[in-house]
């Protein structure tokens, strides 16, 4: 098992204990709020299955039918997470529009609160680990859970204020608000997991910086060449692919072009971690006036 595969199994852990401890808070008190809370609690339980899942399927080495890895399957898992992220906000609305039409009061608040509270502190600790670990080893399907969970601790923030608002003010409508409130919050977040997570799926460009960081390396280790021109970047799961025509001197020979080829690899891999390079040697009747990098 790889050490994000044990991560992913540490998430389902904690997910489970997390979730029992919402729903807890949820029976003692009868809080549409902490009901909300718990119903993401379920749907981090079984985005983390899907991330173990995404995680273990792109380790696996590539092969004849997948020559470029399987690491596209995070971006599977993250957008998978996103639509359960989606759905989970639209039956907390529904929770929410049936307790405000027929509010009730509140049961042992103080003891439901401290769960509650005790559950969002378990949560926040594991997304930090997840966010670390997600980052350095580059893994879209444990950053997105690392981003899911630390949604889920700043709305269980924003419902621990609410529910003991509401506990003080009587006011029993407030706490179907407080989660609507939470909904309209895992809405946008979800929305924006989508679109990063369809974008790795749709080949999206490398940011702006690498791009920069990319160009400037070609430009400085490609003495000896014209120009590079039609770089293309893209990126599937920890791996950066970059892949550009290297305009050469026609009486330049194939040996020379290979070593100009090997130092601009060596240094774009050291530069771009995770990176492969493919480079296309072309003569120089094949270079162009615009949007090329000029070798230094």
């Amino acid at each position: 098992m790889t050490p994000a595969s044990r991560l992913a199994v540490g998430t389902i852990v904690v997910g489970v204990a997390v979730l029992g401890l919402k729903y807890l808070a949820y029976v003692l008190t009868g809080s549409v709020a902490l009901y909300s809370d718990a119903l993401e609690s379920i749907i981090n339980v079984a985005t983390a299955v899907a991330t173990l899942a995404a995680v273990s399927v792109s380790a696996m080495p590539a092969d004849a039918n997948h020559p470029y890895g399987h690491q596209k399957a995070e971006y599977l898992s993250a957008v998978l997470e996103a639509a359960l992220i989606l759905v989970a906000a639209l039956l907390i609305l529904k929770e929410a529009w049936q307790g405000f039409m027929a509010p009730t009061p509140l049961q042992a608040p103080a003891l439901g609160l401290a769960i509650n509270v005790g559950a969002g502190v378990l949560n926040g600790i594991w997304s930090f680990v997840l966010f670390r670990f997600g980052r350095r080893w580059r893994s879209p399907a444990l950053v997105a859970d690392a981003h899911h969970l630390w949604t889920d601790v700043v709305s269980s923030i924003g419902v621990v204020i609410g529910v003991a608002l509401v506990a003080w003010t009587g006011w029993a409508k407030l706490d179907s608000v407080i989660a609507a409130l939470v909904a309209v919050d895992i809405l946008w977040s979800g929305w924006k997991l989508m679109r990063e997570s369809v974008g790795g799926l749709m080949d999206e460009a490398v940011p702006p910086d690498v791009q920069a960081t990319i160009a400037s390396v070609i430009a400085t280790h490609a003495t000896g060449a014209i120009q590079a021109n039609a770089v293309r970047t893209r990126r599937s799961g920890n791996l950066t692919f970059i892949e550009f025509n290297l305009v050469t001197p026609g009486e330049m020979t194939v040996a020379d072009a290979h070593d100009i080829c090997d130092r601009i690899e060596d240094a774009l891999s050291h530069a771009v971690v995770d990176s492969s390079v493919t480079i296309h040697i072309e003569p120089e009747q094949h270079a162009v006036s615009h949007g090329a990098v000029t070798v230094a």
